[in-house]
């Protein structure tokens, strides 16, 4: 399945279009995606056999950040080997864990603004758990995650690294530097859930590429080693981590300016599009 948010109501993409989920049921179903998580089975059977007169066209332009409201935000750094070696950190043996913030959340497609001269891109897999999970093993983790969307970890790198310890929640939840979408995708929708290519560019030129199978924590092992101190609810959102290629580590650094067009993608997920803008005057 795929499931979008449009103007804060779930959306089911079907062929030709996209469901309202509510009203496809006849209002059986919850109206917000937060709502559906425990009526998940019958979500996928409305999936399974959509009313084709309930179909509409959707502008995945449109489409909001896929699960809006979660009570947790996690975000994973250096959780590739290439970008922990073009950060010149080791590679960690667990995971390391910041938050982000709802207020940064955006949808897939639009305009950011730039809080300053030093916001870089950081292209990521995002995961979404659907069910509540409390030291779950690895081998049942997935079984917890609703689905995937491609996200972005924008980071002003000036704020993130003031102070006598780095800021990284902050210098990473700037209003709309957190869009993820545009749909959120099962993991049954996809050959290999733990092997995806990822990758950016600006304005055309590509700055990111990997795959998450080189995830030096993997989503399953993400989920059983939070699970093991946390409690993950439905909805919360895990960033989980970028590859190498982003501006900070460049040699001269680069980072985005107004006009600058980033294009991101997960394959067999989507791709989200957005144009940088100053702050205005």
């Amino acid at each position: 399945m795929r499931i979008g948010n449009l103007a804060g109501r779930a959306v089911l993409a079907v062929p030709g279009g996209a469901l309202d989920v509510n009203r496809a049921s006849g209002g059986r179903l919850p109206a917000t995606l937060s709502g559906l998580f425990e009526r998940w089975d019958e979500l996928r059977a409305l999936a399974a056999d959509p009313p084709a007169a309930e179909v509409v066209p959707v502008d995945e332009s449109r489409l909001g950040p896929p699960c809006p409201d979660p009570r947790q935000v996690f975000a994973i750094g250096l959780n590739y080997r290439d970008h922990a070696a073009e950060a010149d950190f080791a590679v960690p043996d667990s995971p390391t864990v910041f938050p982000k913030y709802v207020s940064s959340f955006a949808g897939a497609h639009g305009v950011v603004v730039l809080s300053g001269d030093t916001v870089d891109w950081e292209v990521e897999l995002v995961a979404v758990i659907g069910k509540q999970a409390h030291h779950v093993p690895a081998a049942e983790a997935w079984s917890h995650v609703a689905g995937l969307a491609v996200g972005q970890d924008l980071s002003d790198r000036t704020v993130q690294m003031s102070g006598p310890a780095p800021q990284f929640g902050l210098g990473k939840s700037f209003p709309g530097f957190s869009p993820f979408g545009p749909w959120l995708v099962t993991p049954d929708e996809l050959d290999d859930p733990d092997d995806l290519e990822l990758g950016c560019s600006v304005n055309g030129e590509q700055v990111q590429k990997g795959r998450t199978s080189d995830l030096v924590f993997p989503i399953p092992e993400l989920v059983a080693r939070l699970s093991r101190i946390v409690t993950l609810y439905p909805g919360d959102v895990i960033f989980t981590g970028t590859p190498a290629g982003v501006g900070l580590a460049r040699s001269p650094r680069w980072f985005l300016k107004p006009g600058d067009e980033l294009t991101s993608y997960v394959r067999g997920v989507g791709e989200m599009r957005h144009v940088m803008s100053a702050q205005p005057a």
